[in-house]
């Protein structure tokens, strides 16, 4: 699977349906399966969008890194599974449970951010307001990719 990039705007309508923008479905290798599921991040305020495959993937991963005797590992675990498993139907539209909106205040106008491996979806004014914090780019580019001396 090719990584997943672009920042996409959109709205949903009354039901929290979404059509997934053209721009993500050209990068996605859905063939027949059109199944994606949905889960609320652990880092901040937004849903995490993976195909069914790549979820797959994830899964597999954990399990093959997380120590299943361990209870903050089983804890960790369960919570990265914690998803709803979502269809995109004809005209790719994707439905966001009731619950996965609240938890992450969004109501009408969503942005889709590509992510590499899965997408992004964020509150509109949320992800507006992401960089109001004075956060600098630049020092940490330097920090952390910046080469060593």
């Amino acid at each position: 699977m090719s990584l997943i990039v672009g920042v996409e705007y959109c709205k949903m309508d009354g039901n929290g349906r979404f059509r997934l923008p053209t721009a993500f479905l050209k990068q996605l290798n859905l063939s027949s399966d059109n199944r994606f599921y949905i889960r609320r991040s652990i880092y901040d305020n937004y849903l995490e969008l993976f195909t069914y495959d790549s979820f797959q993937q994830e899964v597999k991963t954990l399990q093959d890194r997380l120590n299943p005797y361990d209870p903050d590992a089983k804890r960790l675990y369960r919570k990265y599974i914690e998803s709803n498993l979502i269809e995109m139907d004809t005209a790719d539209r994707l439905n966001i449970p009731p619950m996965l909106r609240q938890n992450v205040n969004i109501e009408k106008d969503i942005v889709v951010v590509g992510s590499g491996k899965f997408m992004e979806i964020w509150d509109a004014n949320t992800y507006k307001n992401l960089d109001n914090d004075d956060f600098d780019y630049k020092s940490l580019a330097k920090e952390l990719l910046g080469k060593e001396e």
